[in-house]
């Protein structure tokens, strides 16, 4: 298992330089933000796999930014950081859906002991697929090709090989609009149309032979998004 990287967001720059400092040496991938915008340009194009997350910042609230990470990341383990009595915001915070919360001031050992513990109880981060098994073929993504059992071919683009790695990423819940919209495209969702995710969905479906009123590889899930169909339920 490669380092875990964490993104800290918290506006005290000597504060955060010690939780980064702290979290170095015990050997994460360390980023940081000090403030809301540059943490929702962060959430918006990086890839960690937790956030230490003040929740009073400059800008765009810490509340601002939870929900922007639930929306595009709903599985992302978040870590509040509260100041001592505010126990409104913790409980804001974990119902906004946070995964636990430490209260300044705090000692490194307590941090270090809440995100190891976060982190045991977290899904891992969805392993890379280099190709993926269709019902009449295979899908290359290393030479962005789909080969078919009859010895046709069909190229892919970059984005569709991106777009299909997430899926089968995450096969096992389904993906929202918003959250491949910000992961795949690294747009914000209120500034463009979903709609654009719908037109690739269906030119890969093309590519993959897909009858797009049974398709048996991406699924579309009302009122969520789409889910990649793995081998044993295809058929």
């Amino acid at each position: 298992m490669g380092k875990k990287t964490i993104l800290v967001v918290e506006d005290d720059a000597a504060i955060r330089r010690g939780i980064v400092d702290a979290l170095s040496f015990e050997g994460f991938n360390v980023l940081e933000a000090g403030t809301g915008s540059a943490a929702e340009e962060m959430v918006s194009t990086a890839t960690f796999d937790l956030i230490l997350l003040d929740l009073v910042l400059p800008g765009k609230s810490g509340l601002d930014i939870l929900k922007l990470v639930r929306e595009a990341q709903p599985t992302l383990p978040v870590i509040v950081l509260t100041a001592k009595g505010s126990e409104s915001d913790r409980v804001r915070g974990l119902r906004l859906g946070a995964d636990d919360y430490v209260t300044k001031p705090f000692s490194v050992r307590e941090l270090l002991a809440r995100v190891e513990a976060v982190l045991r109880r977290s899904p891992e981060r969805p392993t890379s697929v280099r190709a993926i098994r269709l019902p009449d073929g295979i899908a290359d993504l290393e030479r962005r090709e789909v080969k078919f059992d009859d010895g046709r071919t069909v190229d892919l683009t970059e984005r569709e090989v991106d777009l299909l790695q997430y899926l089968a990423s995450n096969a096992s819940r389904a993906v929202a609009r918003d959250e491949l919209l910000t992961r795949i495209w690294h747009l914000k969702p209120q500034n463009v149309s979903t709609r654009t995710i719908d037109m690739h969905i269906a030119r890969l479906r093309e590519k993959l032979r897909a009858d797009p009123s049974h398709p048996d590889v991406i699924q579309t899930v009302r009122g969520k998004g789409y889910r990649f169909i793995a081998r044993d339920e295809q058929g």
